[in-house]
C-alpha cells in the first residue's frame, strides 16, 4: 500500500525545491520522481523482508538511509527556510528590513547540498563501531565493599544486513576488553526472523563477564517473533529476565538483577511489563538493578523500589534537535543520567540503531561503563 505520510512529505520538498530550480522541466519531473521514490523506501523493504529488516544487501541499505536521511534534513532545512523566509517579508513590509533580502533557488539548493553532506555523515556515524562511553552513578543501597562495580550495558544492537556479524564481532570483542563485573544487554538485539540473522547473531554467545551476561527484551524482538528468539537467546546462553529477577552474589554481598518486558507486548498477546512480579520475593536491603528495554514509566518502577534503571530505545534522539521529539515521546526521557524519584536512570544513546533510518548526527552510538559506587548517605 503506498506510503500517504511519506509522500505528503516528498510533495512539500517537491513544491518549495523543484519548481524554483533553473532547470529543464524533464530534469525537474526526474528530480521529483526521485524525491518521491526516497520517501517510498519504507513501502519498497515490504517487497523484500519487510520494514524491520529488509533481505538486501548492505551497500543499498547504506545508499537508501543516505538518501532518506538527506530527504529528511532537506524537509526540515525547507521548512526553516519558509519560516525565514516569512520573516523577511514581514521585516520588508514593516520597513524594518530592506526589501532587497530574499531567500532565493541558490539557498534551497545550498540547503539541498548541506542536506545530502550531513547525511552522509550521519550515516558513516550511525554505522561504525561505537566508542565506549564511561559514566559514573552513584547507587542507594549499593555496599562499600561493592564500591566500582563495573557493568557493561549494550542495547540496540539492531543486528541486520546493515549490522552484520562483521559489526557484532567488533562489539562483542570491545565490550570483552572492558573486562566487566557484569554485562547487560537492554533490547533490540536482533531485527529479522531466525533464519536470516543466524550468523549476524552469533557472537552473542562470546560475551562474558564475572558475574554472567543478562539480557531483556526490547520492542524489536516482538516484531521479530519474540518466542522463537527467546528460545534461541536462551539456547545460546544468554539469561532472559521477563519479569523476573536473580541474586548475585558478590563480597558477600547479594545485587537484586531484575528485567521485565516491553511495553509493547501486549499487542502480540505477551505478558506486560509487570515490575511488581519481577521484583516479587527480593530480599530488603540489597541494591535493585531493573533492565527495561523503554525509560518510560521508570516512575512506577522507582516506586516499587529500583535503585538503578537501565533503558535504551531512544537512541538518544539519533538527530541533535530531533531529539525533542523523542524525548518528548518517551516521558521526559532521552539520553543519559537521570534522578527519578531517588532511583537512578541511565538511558543510552544505544550500540547499534535501526537500519530504516541509520543516521547519527550529535548523538553519537556507544558501548556504556557503568562504574557503581555507593549513594552517600
Amino acid at each position: 500500500m503506498f506510503h500517504i505520510a511519506p509522500a505528503l512529505f516528498a510533495a512539500v520538498v517537491i513544491w518549495r525545491f523543484v519548481p524554483h530550480l533553473p532547470i529543464g522541466r524533464l530534469w525537474k519531473i526526474a528530480i521529483g520522481l526521485t524525491i518521491l521514490l526516497i520517501s517510498q523506501w519504507g513501502l519498497i523493504t515490504n517487497l523484500f523482508g519487510g520494514w524491520a529488516s529488509p533481505e538486501v544487501p548492505k551497500g543499498v541499505i547504506i545508499l537508501a538511509g543516505w538518501a532518506t536521511g538527506s530527504f529528511i534534513l532537506l524537509l526540515c532545512f525547507l521548512i526553516l527556510k519558509d519560516i525565514a523566509s516569512l520573516t523577511l517579508w514581514l521585516g520588508n513590509k514593516t520597513g524594518i528590513l530592506s526589501p532587497n533580502l530574499k531567500l532565493g533557488w541558490k539557498w534551497s539548493v545550498s540547503l539541498c547540498a548541506l542536506a545530502v553532506i550531513l547525511s552522509a555523515i550521519g550515516t558513516w556515524q550511525g554505522i561504525k563501531v561505537p566508542d565506549v562511553r564511561q559514566t559514573q552513578i552513584y547507587v542507594r543501597h549499593l555496599p562499600k565493599e561493592l564500591d566500582g562495580l563495573r557493568i557493561v550495558q549494550l542495547t540496540d544492537l539492531h543486528a541486520c544486513r546493515l549490522l552484520d556479524a562483521e559489526w557484532t564481532r567488533a562489539v562483542v570483542d570491545k565490550a570483552n576488553a572492558l573486562k566487566p563485573d557484569l554485562i547487560v544487554v537492554t533490547g533490540d538485539l536482533v531485527d529479522g526472523l531466525t533464519k536470516n540473522r543466524v550468523d549476524d547473531v552469533a557472537p552473542y554467545k562470546d560475551l562474558t563477564a564475572r558475574l554472567g551476561v543478562f539480557v531483556a527484551a526490547g520492542n524489536h524482538e516482538y516484531y521479530s517473533n519474540y518466542l522463537a528468539w527467546m528460545r534461541y537467546f536462551n539456547a545460546m546462553g544468554l539469561r532472559i529476565l521477563s519479569n523476573e529477577h536473580v541474586i548475585l552474589e558478590d563480597k558477600g554481598h547479594r545485587i537484586v538483577l531484575a528485567g521485565t518486558t516491553d511495553r509493547v507486548a501486549a499487542r502480540f498477546g505477551l505478558p506486560e511489563p509487570d515490575i511488581e512480579k519481577a521484583l516479587s520475593g527480593k530480599p530488603e536491603g540489597a541494591p535493585v538493578i531493573l533492565l527495561a528495554h523503554q525509560p518510560k514509566g521508570a516512575e512506577a518502577n522507582a516506586a516499587a523500589g529500583a535503585d538503578l534503571q537501565l533503558s535504551g530505545h531512544t537512541h538518544g534522539g539519533q538527530v541533535l534537535g530531533i531529539h525533542w521529539l523523542n524525548q518528548y515521546v518517551n516521558g521526559g526521557y532521552v539520553s543519559g543520567l537521570y534522578d527519578v524519584a531517588g532511583m537512578k536512570l541511565y538511558v543510552s544513546n544505544g550500540t547499534g540503531l535501526w537500519n530504516g533510518f541509520p543516521l547519527r548526527l550529535g548523538k553519537p552510538s556507544e558501548i556504556t561503563e557503568l562504574i557503581l559506587h555507593p549513594e552517600a548517605p
